[in-house]
C-alpha cells in the first residue's frame, strides 16, 4: 500500500511535469503572415512551439531560400511582441529596407533567460540551438548557413542574443543585443531603476541558476565573449549593442562595452536620447541606421549577382564602375564572410583585383566597352576577390 505522503509526492512531481509540458507551447498568435508551428523535442520530451513570419516572395518565388532572423522575446511572456515585431520587420521589407527573410520567434520560457537550467529541467538552449535551427532549417527554404542567420533580441532576448551568439558564433553571422539584461555581474542586485520585485528575482535565480553566482557567472554573456574572443574574431561576427539613455540597462550595457573593448571584439555600440526599456521606441529611433545593421550583414552573401551594387547608372544586367565600387565596398565590410587565414608574406601579385589596379579594368572580360562592366566581369571580379585578396 502506498502511504499518503509518498502518494502526495508523487502527484506532485506529475503535476510539475505537466505543467513544464504546458510551457513549452504557447497560445497561438495571430498576425499578418505568422504561422504557428510545433515540432516533436527529444530534449525537452514534448512538443515545442515557436512562431515563424514568412515575406510575400516566400510565396511567389519557390525556388529562392531566405535568410533567417532569430528574435528572442524579453522576460514574463512568449508572445506579446510577436505581433509588433513581425510587422516591424514585415514593413521594413515592403519597403525595400530589409531584404525578404523569415523571422522565427522561439519560446523562450518566461523567464527561462536562454540557458539551460541548472537542474535540467528546462534545456532552453539546447532546444533552440540543437533542435529549432535544424527543424526550422529541414522544414522552411532557409539559407542553412552561418552567413544567412541573424540573432537579435530584446531585454532577456537581449542577454539571450549575447550569451548564445558568442557561445556560437559559428552559427550566426550577426548579432544585436537591444537593452539587453541581465548583463551585471551579480543577478542579485538588479540595476537601479528595474521593477522586478526581489522575491521574483530569487526565484529566477533559483529556477535557472541553482542561486549559484559561479553557474550564473559561467553562462553570462561577459563570460562567454571573454572564453570565446579568439573565435568571435576568427569568424568576424557583426554585432550590435543598443539601449536607451533613459533604460536601467544602460550602466551594465556600458559596462559589458568596456568589456568587449578591453578584449578587442569589434561591435557597434549605440545609446538613445530619451528612449526607455521599450523595443519599439528603441528601434524607431535607430532610424536608417538600423536597417544598414541587417543589410550589411547579409548583402554580400545573399546578393543575386545581377544586382550586386547595383547603383542604377547603368541598364538592367549590366553594371557600371559606380556599381563595381559599391560592390567593393558592401563586400569588404562582409562580417559574416570569414577571414582568410593567417599566410606568409608574398611578392606583389600582378592580380588586377588585389592590386588597387583601375577600378575600370577589374575583371574586365571584355563582354562591354571601356569603363563599363557586364554581369560576366562582375562573376570574374568575384572569383578574382575571393582567390585570396
Amino acid at each position: 500500500m502506498i502511504c499518503r505522503s509518498a502518494l502526495f509526492a508523487l502527484v506532485l512531481v506529475l503535476g510539475n511535469v505537466g505543467g513544464a509540458a504546458a510551457q513549452w507551447t504557447t497560445a497561438q498568435v495571430n498576425a499578418p503572415r505568422v504561422q504557428y508551428r510545433t515540432f516533436p523535442s527529444v530534449a525537452a520530451g514534448t512538443a515545442v512551439s515557436f512562431h515563424i513570419y514568412t515575406p510575400p516572395q516566400y510565396d511567389s518565388q519557390p525556388e529562392r531560400r531566405f535568410p533567417v532572423l532569430y528574435w528572442l522575446h524579453g522576460s514574463n511572456s512568449t508572445t506579446t511582441g510577436i505581433s509588433t515585431v513581425s510587422n516591424w520587420f514585415g514593413s521594413a521589407m515592403s519597403r525595400g529596407d530589409l531584404p525578404p527573410m523569415l523571422v522565427v520567434f522561439p519560446n523562450g520560457w518566461p523567464n527561462g533567460m536562454y540557458c539551460d537550467a541548472a537542474d535540467g529541467t528546462r534545456p532552453v538552449e539546447t532546444v533552440i540551438m540543437q533542435e529549432l535551427i535544424p527543424h526550422v532549417d529541414a522544414t522552411f527554404r532557409t539559407i542553412a548557413e552561418r552567413r544567412g542567420r541573424i540573432l537579435e533580441g530584446f531585454s532577456m532576448g537581449g542577454y539571450g542574443t549575447g550569451r548564445l551568439s558568442f557561445k556560437y558564433s559559428e552559427r550566426f553571422v550577426a548579432a544585436s543585443m537591444l537593452g539587453a539584461g541581465p548583463v551585471q555581474l551579480d543577478f542579485t542586485q538588479g540595476p537601479i531603476g528595474t521593477n522586478v520585485p526581489p522575491a521574483t528575482r530569487q526565484a529566477i535565480y533559483e529556477d535557472v541558476w541553482n542561486a549559484d553566482p559561479a553557474i550564473f557567472f559561467a553562462a553570462s554573456p561577459w563570460n562567454l565573449a571573454q572564453v570565446n574572443a579568439q573565435a568571435i574574431l576568427g569568424r568576424r561576427l557583426r554585432l550590435r549593442i543598443a539601449v536607451g539613455e533613459s533604460d536601467a540597462m544602460l550602466t551594465p550595457n556600458a559596462e559589458l562595452h568596456t568589456h568587449l573593448m578591453s578584449l578587442g571584439i569589434p561591435h557597434q555600440w549605440r545609446t538613445y536620447p530619451g528612449v526607455a526599456h521599450e523595443p519599439l521606441l528603441l528601434m524607431q529611433a535607430m532610424g536608417p541606421a538600423n536597417w544598414e545593421f541587417y543589410r550589411g550583414a547579409l548583402a554580400p552573401c545573399t546578393a543575386d549577382l545581377t544586382d550586386v551594387g547595383d547603383t542604377g547608372s547603368g541598364p538592367d544586367n549590366q553594371a557600371t564602375v559606380d556599381d563595381m565600387i559599391a560592390f567593393v565596398n558592401a563586400f569588404s565590410d562582409a562580417s559574416g564572410c570569414p577571414a582568410p587565414p593567417p599566410t606568409p608574406p608574398a611578392p606583389p601579385s600582378t592580380g588586377l583585383a588585389c592590386n588597387l589596379a583601375d577600378i575600370t579594368d577589374v575583371g574586365d572580360t571584355g563582354a562591354g566597352p571601356d569603363a563599363q562592366l557586364t554581369v560576366d566581369d562582375v562573376i570574374a571580379f568575384v572569383n578574382a576577390f575571393s582567390d585570396g585578396c
